[in-house]
């Protein structure tokens, strides 16, 4: 049996802040009708505090996640890779559909800015997810 669901890795330098709520809202949005992962070129050794205050806000809670490194077969495994400020850090691979989003990064801001940051990444993933053709689950 093979796993049809679309794979979506987030990547951003420290995927301390923007990857992380990408992936913790398209987890929420999507269920279980999407793989999602998420990355960084140079990963942090915590998640950002204002980012955790601002996806807690919401119900979400990523205090447990923790920043992993971009590797080649986290890209290869993905169907579509959305990078937010990494760069030519991210490896590019044919037969991926790339997204480039222009996301403010949250590092260092009080929750106030975190706010429209996050609600930004979740418009975009809403976005997304209607192009892939996926059903939003509103909890």
């Amino acid at each position: 049996m093979t796993d049809e669901r679309p794979e979506v890795l987030f990547v951003c330098v420290h995927n301390a802040g923007r990857s992380q709520m990408a992936a913790a809202l398209l987890r929420r949005l999507a269920g279980d009708r999407v793989v999602v992962r998420s990355a960084g070129s140079a990963p942090a050794s915590a998640i950002h505090a204002g980012v955790l205050d601002a996806l807690r806000e919401i119900g979400l809670d990523v205090a447990e996640e923790r920043p992993q490194r971009l590797t080649d077969a986290s890209v290869r495994t993905a169907d579509v890779v959305v990078t937010m400020g990494c760069g030519d850090a991210c490896p590019v691979l044919p037969g991926k559909r790339y997204e480039d989003w222009q996301v403010s990064d949250p590092a260092g801001k009080p929750l106030a800015d975190v706010r429209p940051i996050r609600d930004e990444i979740e418009l975009r993933v809403r976005k997304l997810l209607a192009e892939l053709g996926i059903p939003v689950s509103e909890r």
